[in-house]
């Protein structure tokens, strides 16, 4: 049976990692968050050893690891900023890593995890839960098949969050990226993925709620909105909903909003199968918002998407 470790495992995402593994008859052997609001490990795996500090965490692990009960992956779904480390620390101990989104903040964090894949012979697995979608896969079969050279594309993602965001890491651009990267990585790599690389990466507004730019990926011209302000929502979707998501391809509605729920274990399937997504395979998406990040804003009204407009200062 294959083992399991999990870091950061009272995190919103954690509960779906631990369906994926007990899914793929994978045995969570230990887990590790500062927090010890994990009572979810109980669905899943109640005998799992749990620790609230990384010391002890690590002793269980290199204890694991000389008695030769290896773990076989390390899960890590801990905060954006401490990924890389976790990764490092998952392949010293011996491991292959599944790392959540985004494996880094910055690009040149790919080429020494790259490194020491090699040092240690074991590899990362990266969460692109999106290129696994089924609306996603038949769009760049589509794409893949049209003769056209360019496509006009709208993104419009609103998913509200309360006051705690900002108290907590999440808020803290220097530990989340930012609203693009941490609400937005996974549609910048869907779009990469699917039209081709960034050649143009345009800021139009970058604030502690909200973000939109305009992109030229490969074949695409993309006009982008994330939001995390429920005061964004469409009239028809405020107090009905929390999460508004919207990709158009020439005028043209792209539904994907059902099929989320269950990408987590259709990705532990094919990592279990030996058809992970390398790290190299994040690299255009982790581009793209890094460089957000530093961009100067530009407030032309060109490319702007419209439905940032009433944001953006004329």
């Amino acid at each position: 049976m294959t083992s399991f470790a999990l870091i950061g495992a009272a995190g919103y995402i954690a509960p779906r990692h631990m369906r994926a593994i007990k899914a793929i008859g994978g045995d969570l052997k230990v887990a590790f968050d500062p927090s010890d609001s994990v009572g979810i490990i109980d669905s899943y795996f109640p005998d799992a050893s749990f620790f609230v500090e990384f010391e002890r965490f690590d002793r269980h692990i290199d204890k694991m690891r000389r008695r030769g009960q290896k773990i076989d992956f390390v899960s890590i779904c801990s905060p954006n900023y401490l990924h890389d480390a976790h990764c490092r620390f998952a392949l010293r101990s011996g491991a292959d890593a599944i790392c959540e989104k985004p494996l880094v903040l910055n690009p040149w964090n790919i080429d020494g995890l790259a490194q020491i894949e090699k040092e240690t012979g074991r590899k990362i697995a990266t969460i692109l839960q999106l290129r696994l979608h089924p609306q996603i896969v038949a769009l760049k079969q589509r794409i893949d098949a049209s003769p056209k050279n360019e496509f006009a594309v709208d993104l419009t993602y609103i998913t509200s969050r309360g006051r705690w965001y900002h108290t907590s890491w999440k808020g803290d651009e220097a530990k989340s990226g930012g609203v693009a990267t941490n609400i937005g990585v996974h549609f910048f790599d869907m779009l990469a993925h699917v039209f081709g690389r960034t050649t143009k990466n345009v800021v139009h507004l970058r604030d502690a709620n909200r973000a939109a730019g305009y992109l030229e990926c490969g074949r695409a011209k993309i006009r982008w909105f994330l939001s995390i302000d429920p005061q964004d929502l469409p009239d028809g979707v405020r107090g009905a909903k929390t999460t508004y998501r919207s990709v158009t391809l020439d005028g043209e509605d792209i539904e994907f909003s059902d099929g989320f729920t269950d990408l987590h274990t259709r990705s532990y399937e094919e990592i279990a199968a030996g058809n992970s997504f390398c790290i190299e395979e994040v690299r255009a998406s982790v581009e793209i918002v890094s460089a957000f990040r530093s961009a100067p804003i530009e407030r032309q009204s060109g490319e702007r998407h419209p439905f940032a407009g009433k944001h953006i200062p004329q």
